[in-house]
């Protein structure tokens, strides 16, 4: 490799890693320490009260695997616990509506974060710079202040009441420390540009840089200081959850798309779906479409259904559930579902009666081949901050199915089903694209899009990331702003429904890097804030 590259959607924390690979750093710490940034810059969307995968290759350590720091429910959850408040099903499939948002907004929301523990293992195991030295640089914005951007601000304001979750404007008011620190003396929602300091969290992070790993979250003081808060507030998580949490190493799940090998997270996370994905359009001649013409449109929703579908009716906690992934990854099971989407079949997606989530991603390779990809998230805030610890919790119990039953059911320290898909490419033996997005049920389409937009339209990965994009994670084709109107009326006349984003760049938020001859480059998807850094 004669160059690094890092890409995400915060600029501050791209800055970040980026400075780590120049003082010697390799991916992991590149990653890392943009992570730590990025709960600070966009605490909505990622922090240590959160959750995520890491999707690690070190070609010269023989080690490819995924790391998974997923959130868990609390041991006190029960299957039962909300039959009688069910509402419904949110349309894209990401979650569940109860009597009075209890699963969404509040300390009921919240699973026993595993970020803090995911970090430190993965410095321990595969990193080489200091503790403090990685949480140091997301210090500075935290105590300072750093200038709110537009894409925060956009999700802060977002009406989100069509879905019936709960509004992130009153998840940020739910805390004193929230209103305190979102919004001016007057009641107001500070604004873009103006400046957010939370020197409660720049506090939080001091006390974990001095006491050098995560036992101080999951064994020790801080620890304390959850527990006696969530018992104040009626939640359900307590000392024995952060003490009893576990993470775990798996091997990536593989599919090939074209001669291309990928690698990606299995179940419980959503890799196999995007494979699946992809191994149906493998069926058509991709490349010889016009790019979001009606045809390749209806073909990519048609395929993006029956992957719901079946998404839908297995994903789950392996440990918990089967998840016949290798079923479903199948040539023959996809080649099955292109039979019926050129037979003109119409699959129907079907939800409990009755968007865009809150996650963030980072794509590094070094000048040694080591590649990261890493997705990581609060699901969905959920509005809770403990009295002077500056940071929110996750809000997954919304996540789950509160029908009994079901794979993806409540159960006492189950992970809940999580839609991430870091993903590495190979040519060969050697990694070709690093990728990855933020955007909930909306993730696995956008990868998948951007992958053939680079192997089947030759794009460059700039392009890959910018081009127009579909999903078609219900019976609606949600399509954006640039896909022309004459194909909308062309689908509408074949009896589709569809509804247009007003947004130009829509439908998750692409994150990747492309490596050939030896020099990476990397794309931030234009929705979000983000930029790409190389270093030679």
């Amino acid at each position: 490799m004669r160059n690094a590259t890092i890409v995400a959607p915060q600029p501050e924390a791209v800055e970040a890693g980026a400075e780590v690979l120049e003082r010697g750093g390799n991916a992991i710490d590149a990653a890392l320490a943009c992570a730590f940034v990025q709960g600070v810059v966009d605490p909505q969307m990622a922090g240590i009260g959160g959750f995520g995968s890491m999707h690690v290759y070190m070609p010269k350590k023989g080690v490819h695997e995924i790391l998974e720091f997923y959130a868990r429910a609390p041991l006190k959850a029960a299957p039962d616990m909300w039959l009688d408040k069910i509402k419904h099903q949110s349309r894209d499939g990401f979650g569940y509506v109860l009597e009075g948002n209890i699963s969404d907004i509040g300390y009921l929301a919240v699973c026993t974060p595993g970020s803090l523990k995911g970090y430190e293992t993965a410095l321990r195991d595969y990193g080489t710079f200091d503790w403090a030295d990685l949480i140091k640089p997301a210090i500075r914005p935290a105590r300072n202040g750093f200038m709110i951007r537009n894409h925060m601000h956009w999700y802060w304001a977002k009406d989100q009441s069509n879905d019936g979750f709960a509004n992130t404007l009153d998840k940020l008011r739910f805390s004193e420390t929230g209103r305190r620190t979102y919004f001016h003396d007057d009641g107001t929602l500070k604004n873009v540009g103006d400046l957010l300091v939370n020197k409660d969290m720049a506090e939080t992070l001091e006390r974990i840089a001095r006491s050098g790993g995560s036992d101080i979250f999951y064994h020790g003081e801080l620890a304390e200081q959850i527990a006696d808060d969530f018992k104040t507030h009626g939640g359900l998580i307590d000392r024995q959850d952060l003490a009893r949490y576990e993470l775990s190493k798996v091997e990536p799940v593989w599919g090939d798309y074209r001669d291309n090998r990928i690698a990606t997270s299995p179940p419980p996370g959503s890799g196999f779906p995007m494979l699946e994905l992809l191994h149906i359009m493998e069926q058509f001649d991709v490349g010889s479409l016009q790019h979001g013409s009606a045809e390749h449109v209806r073909i990519l929703f048609e395929a993006m259904k029956r992957m719901t579908i079946d998404k839908d009716a297995h994903m789950g906690d392996p440990a918990y559930v089967d998840v016949p992934y290798e079923k479903l990854l199948s040539k023959e099971h996809a080649k099955a579902h292109a039979r019926a989407i050129k037979a003109g079949e119409i699959a129907n997606v079907s939800r409990l009666d009755g968007s865009q989530r809150d996650t963030t991603h980072i794509s590094v390779i070094d000048k040694d081949g080591n590649a990261v990809a890493m997705t990581h998230t609060l699901g969905s805030p959920s509005g809770a901050i403990t009295d002077g610890l500056g940071f929110m919790y996750n809000g997954t119990m919304s996540r789950f199915n509160p029908l009994p039953g079901k794979p993806g059911s409540i159960a006492p320290g189950k992970r809940r089903p999580s839609s991430a898909a870091p993903t590495i490419v190979f040519k060969g033996d050697e990694p070709s694209i690093v990728i990855g997005a933020p955007g909930g049920s909306y993730i696995a389409p956008a990868v998948a899009q951007c992958l053939m937009n680079m192997i089947d339209f030759d794009m460059s990965v700039l392009e890959a990331v910018s081009a127009p994009r579909i999903v078609g994670v219900s019976n609606t084709i949600d399509i954006c702003n640039r896909i022309r109107h004459s194909v909308e009326d062309d689908l509408r006349a074949q009896g589709y429904q569809v509804a247009r984003s007003p947004q130009t760049y829509a439908f998750a938020a692409v994150h990747a890097i492309k490596i050939e001859g030896g020099i990476s480059k990397g794309a931030a998807d234009p929705q979000r804030d983000g930029m790409a850094i190389s270093v030679a």
